[in-house]
Formats: structure tokens, sequence, C-alpha cells
């Protein structure tokens, strides 16, 4: 202890060192201080360091918390609570009387929640297998599904619209299906099933293109939409307004709490100008005929029929139809999808010549006294074709009301020809051929109304006047819908009045310019058409009513052309190459009520196959009205 007291001195005197010795340990002296103050100098820096940088970690937190803290708090909400959508119940659909024609029913669905499942999924479908019916389209939509949803505990619907037996079969076995679940729900439901299908159309689920064309933040929660028919053509008003729940939900995205809820609003409901029962009678009237049967209200525009034959069972496709039912109705030679009122486009026969006699009369190439010698053919200065009367041998002497009651195509060639392909289309424009009516349907088609321009515009040639004559009875290139018809002739029934055809009861039934021809130009049209019904020579005159009267023309249109002079055997001639039956109607003459065309397809003659559809529809509705 002693030795190291003497070795390293407490105090160094060094005033008593000797002078080399002395210099040394000043210089050591000095160094540890050059040393001592650069430590301090830099524990000074890496303290201002540590300073500041808990400045900027304080200003941080103080930003983070002060200004900051509404949006953080907003963020952090957004984690928590969540909005989910709520969807609305869709609008019923009524007819004219209160009769439901498209409905809201409960129904049952199945779902899975993979989280509770105690086996393989693959395992509890082949249990369900032996419970519900689970075809091959039904389990590629869920495997769909499956896959795009990765939340282990969120519901997967399997299949839609389950039957009470399946319902009670899975309640039976519940104990042994965990993590399976039957849900109630409301599904759509169309009572008349074919009935209306072209009418009321029907609903699907939601797909792409759907939500293209709709606002996205209505349709989050919805799963069907219109796809056809008023269903489509409506859809803003049926769907309604979609609610939301605000809801708490944990860090996996389970439902914790709803802390707010704000309703659906349910679509409206809408009521329709159709009768339920006159729509029925006019099916039942047509058969298994194909063709369209169409009933306006003349004054007014609403449509009480519309009927399209065959058609489909909109039921069908609520719930997802097999890709190859689908397929059997798209590739049918039948076409049950395509609406022959609306989209059926026909030559319109001899039910033109009421129209092409107006527009004679107002031109000035006719008039009541003039008269017309038909002896069976009709032929062009300078040309040995013939153009034929439907009466082998001819009319003989006719006027225009007589050549209306007896369907004289001789007379209507002349007027043809005296009026021109272009006076002759601008007049007839006027009743509404070859544009669309406008009805709230959407896939009308405009048919044709020829004229010069339109075929050098469509086919690059000019007109010939052989086709001018047949364009005068309606053959030719003329095509029309069976709704273009019904417009037109409730134009001729309220004499030049007319509104636009509606389905909607309360849909605006804009008027049209009234036609401005003189009224004995109406009365000696409007008393040909009654004489095709009551009159001795009419062509409709079997099936005349007794108890009222009617005004109506028939027609039919060729379905393939024959060669000059060539006869046919329509007997015996093939189903398929029948002509088409056409015939337009109003009743009662003098206070018309009821505008009805009917069309039957390779019906063969208008008297004898359209014809007493459209008087079974009159009867009814004039029977019951």
């Amino acid at each position: 202890m002693s030795n190291r007291r003497q070795r390293y001195p407490d105090t160094l005197n060094l005033a008593g060192l000797a002078p080399g010795r002395k210099t040394a340990e000043q210089g050591m002296l000095s160094n540890q201080n050059e040393l001592r103050a650069l430590i301090n100098g830099r524990l000074l820096i890496a303290g201002i360091i540590a300073a500041l940088l808990l400045l900027a970690v304080l200003a941080r937190y103080w930003y983070l918390q002060i200004p900051q803290y509404e949006d953080f708090a907003a963020r952090s909400d957004s984690n928590r609570i969540r909005l989910r959508a709520l969807p609305p119940s869709r609008g019923l659909i009524f007819d004219r009387n209160g009769i439901v024609v498209a409905d809201n029913r409960p129904a049952y669905r199945v779902e899975i929640v993979r989280e509770r499942l105690d086996a393989e999924l693959t395992e509890v479908l082949e249990k369900l297998a032996g419970n519900i019916e689970l075809s091959d389209s039904v389990l590629d939509a869920f495997n769909r599904r499956i896959n795009d949803e990765h939340r282990a505990f969120a519901p997967i619907v399997l299949r839609y619209n389950l039957t009470e037996q399946e319902v009670a079969r899975i309640a039976v076995d519940r104990h042994a299906l965990p993590g399976v679940e039957v849900r109630p729900y409301l599904t759509r439901y169309y009572p008349f099933t074919t009935l209306l299908a072209h009418v009321v159309g029907y609903v699907g689920r939601v797909d792409e293109n759907d939500l293209r064309q709709l606002a996205e933040e209505n349709y989050r929660a919805t799963t069907h939409v219109g796809k056809s028919g008023l269903e489509r053509y409506y859809e803003s008003r049926l769907h309604g307004t979609s609610g939301y729940e605000k809801v708490e939900t944990n860090v996996v995205g389970r439902l914790v709490d709803i802390l707010e809820r704000q309703p659906p609003v349910a679509g409206e409901n809408l009521r329709l100008t159709i009768d339920v029962q006159l729509q029925r009678h006019a099916s039942l009237a047509l058969g298994q005929l194909p063709g369209a049967v169409v009933a306006l209200a003349p004054q007014t525009g609403e449509v009480l029929a519309l009927v399209s034959n065959p058609a489909f069972d909109p039921n069908a496709f609520i719930n997802g139809i097999s890709q190859t039912e689908y397929n059997a109705l798209l590739n049918s030679p039948s076409a049950p999808f395509v609406n022959r009122a609306l989209r059926g486009e026909y030559v319109p026969g001899s039910t033109l010549k009421p129209f092409v006699a107006m527009v004679a009369l107002d031109v000035g190439v006719v008039n009541s006294d003039k008269q017309f010698f038909s002896t069976g053919e009709y032929f062009l200065e300078g040309s040995t074709r013939a153009y034929r009367d439907w009466r082998r041998g001819g009319h003989g002497w006719v006027n225009l009301q007589q050549g209306l009651e007896q369907s004289v195509n001789t007379v209507f060639y002349q007027l043809a020809l005296e009026l021109g392909i272009d006076r002759m289309h601008d007049g007839l424009q006027q009743f509404g051929f070859g544009r669309a009516t406008g009805i709230d349907l959407e896939g009308e088609r405009t048919g044709i109304l020829p004229s010069r321009a339109w075929k050098q515009a469509r086919f690059g040639e000019p007109w010939y006047p052989g086709e001018t004559v047949i364009a005068g009875i309606g053959q030719g290139s003329n095509v029309s819908t069976p709704l273009q018809l019904a417009v037109a002739t409730a134009r001729l029934a309220t004499r030049g009045q007319g509104v636009t055809p509606h389905l909607w009861s309360e849909a605006s039934a804009e008027p049209l310019p009234p036609l401005e021809f003189a009224p004995p130009h109406w009365d000696l049209v409007l008393q040909g058409m009654q004489d095709v019904i009551h009159g001795s020579r009419g062509t409709a005159s079997a099936i005349a009513p007794t108890d009222y009267l009617m005004a109506g023309k028939t027609g039919t249109a060729q379905v393939f052309s024959r060669k000059e002079g060539e006869e046919i055997d329509t007997e015996n001639l093939a189903m398929e190459l029948q002509n088409h039956a056409l015939f337009i109607a109003f009743a009662p003459v003098d206070a018309p009520q009821i505008v009805v065309v009917s069309v039957v397809e390779h019906g063969g003659s208008g008297s004898r196959a359209a014809a007493p559809v459209a008087v079974a529809v009159i009867d009814d509705w004039l029977q019951r009205n």
C-alpha cells in the first residue's frame, strides 16, 4: 500500500523535478487536457443532436395529436366503422284493375360460412346434394362467388329459391351441417308466367354491363336488375333507393355493433294500362299459332293488350338459367324471345289500303264517284307482266268504297301509279309508318316505308314503276310492325287524332299533331272499312258481330315470291310457306273504344285466321265495358 502511494502520489510536486522530467510531465498533462476537451466537445455535439431529435419527435407528436387529430381519428374510425348498404324492396307492378303481375314473394336461400365448417367444403357439398338439387350451373356460380370472397366468416350463397321440401330436409340434418344456414329473402315472381313475358319482362342478377350503366352507389347491395320489358324500361322507378347501416367491426372485419341505420326507400309501384283478362282472352284466341295481338284505346293511347306468341317463362331467369336451357330458347326456330308486337316486321298487305285511299283522296287523284274496272289482271302501259287481283276474273266496275269493301287490288294499283311512290311515302308517313311509335318499351323496330331516296340510299338503285304498283297494295318493300298498324288504325278511328301508345298508366300521353283530312274523305274510307265487316261483299263479313258496328280491313303478306304466271296450290302448301294473315279493326264505329290488330304467321288468309282473333278480343272488351 505504501509502495503504491509512493509510486503514484496524489499530488505531483513539479517544483522538485529535474528540468527534463518536468517538461515531459507537462507535455503529458497538456495532451490529457486536449483529449478531455475533445471528448467534451463531442459529448456536447451528441447532446445537441439528441436534444434536436427529441424536439423533432415532440414536435411530430404535437403535430399528429393536435393539428392532425381529426384526420387520424377519421382514419381510425374508417378502420373500425364501416357503411353497409341495404337493398330496397322492388316496386310491384299491377294491371289496370289492380291485379299483381310482378310480385315480391318470400323465398329461402342456403348460405355457407367457411370458418364454421367442421369438414372439407367438398364433403359439405356432397351432404347438401343429398338434400337439395345442386346443378352444375349452381355449383359453377357458387365457386365463382367463393373465389371472389376472401373473408372466411362471410356467408356465401350456394343456391336461391329453395322449395319447402328442401328447407325441411336441411332443417332435419342441420345438426350435421355446421356452417350451413337457410336464410329468408324476397324474390321476384311473375304469377302469369308466359302471358305477360314480353310486356313486363324479367329481372336477373346484376352483371358488369349493368353496373356500367347504373349508378353504382345505389346498387351496392342490389343483386337483381331489370333485364327486359317494363322491368328494364322503368328500372329507375322500380328499384328504389338503397339505405345503409353504420356498423362497428373488429380488426378482422367481423360485425361488433350497429351504430346507425338509414332504412332503404322501396321502389315505386307501377299500375299498367294492360287488362290481364283481355290479355288472356287475346292469347287464348291466338292459341298455339305464332303471331301478335295489339289492342289500344284510340282516344288515350292506352295499350290494353299486347300479346306475342310464342313466349317464355320469365321466372326461369330470376335466379339464373342454365346455359343449355338458355341456348335452347335462343336458338329455337319459333323465336320466343322476340316481341312480335313491336319487333315483328311484316309486309302489311291489304291492311295498308285504307291509308293509301286517304292519301289519294287528300291529294285529289280520286273521289267518291271515280270508277275502276277490274278484270282480274292489271298491266302497266307497254308491259306484258300481269298484276293480279285476288279474285280470278276480277270484280268488274267498282268505286273506291267498293274497292275497300272487296279489297280490289286493281283500284290500288292505279291509285299508287297516280300518286307516285314519293307522294305515297309522304302521306303514309303522317299515319306513323316508317318510324317508331315511342311506346315505353325498348327495342321497337321502325319498319320500312319505301321511297326513291330510301332505295337509292340502301341499294344504290333507281325506283321502278312496277315497285310502285305493288306498294299500293302493301306489298314489295313495305314493312310494318303490329304496333305501328295499331297506332295508324287508331288515327283512322279518331279521324286524325292520336296520342303516343303507353303501358304505364301515368306515362305522359303527348297528343300527336292532328291529321287535316277533309271530313268527307274520312266518311268514305271509314264506311268502306265498315262494309268490309257488314257489307254483302265484305271480305270479313263472315265474322260480322250483330250487336255493334265494327270497321276493319283484312290483309295477307306473301312469305315468298312467285314467278309470273305461276299458280300456287295454297291448300297443299307447306305451313312455313303459307302467307301471313293480318287484320286491323276498331269498334264501335260511331264511338270507338278499342282498336285491335292481329297477325297470324303463316295463317294463310286474314279473313279466316286473323279476323276471328281480333273479333274475340273486341267482343270481350265491349261486353265487359
